[in-house]
């Protein structure tokens, strides 16, 4: 397994717009074409806001993030509950050790933040909690709160 990248990436500063999902993972802001979590047990490097799951919550610098397991990509709905394993429990870990992660918005997510096409890069985020809990439609899932941040 690759030993886990952490920090900014000198290439693309915050605010960087990126097209689409090969020049986002190009960038390494975010390397999976598909994943919105980039990361395992490991470690995770990175998130993308793009309005998979219903239940997160992007309020500009801090974030309740949800993803990872459980939702039907056709429909965009939670069809089972998650576990905290491949990117679930990256971000666990990132918390646990205090590693950023980075933060990418694409265009379907909350239009207060994200951009109107493409994917925009908006810095490092430090994972202060998680939790689980019963969302919306009715399963588990694990939820963790990100703030800007602060080395």
């Amino acid at each position: 397994m690759a030993k886990r990248t952490y920090g900014e990436v000198a290439a693309n500063p915050v605010g960087t717009t990126l097209r689409d999902r090969i020049e986002r993972s190009t960038s390494r802001v975010h390397g999976p074409r598909q994943a919105g979590i980039w990361g395992g047990v490991d470690g995770a490097e990175s998130i993308v806001l793009s309005g998979k799951y219903v239940d997160n919550e992007d309020h500009g610098d801090v974030i309740t993030y949800t993803d990872q397991g459980g939702n039907a990509p056709n429909i965009r709905r939670q069809i089972a509950d998650q576990e905290l394993k491949r990117g679930n429990g990256g971000l666990a870990r990132a918390q646990r050790e205090g590693t950023p992660d980075h933060v990418v918005r694409g265009a379907r997510g909350d239009s207060r933040y994200s951009p109107r096409g493409g994917y925009r890069y908006g810095g490092l985020s430090s994972v202060l909690k998680y939790w689980d809990e019963r969302g919306r439609a009715g399963y588990r899932i694990w939820r963790f709160r990100l703030s800007r941040y602060e080395p």
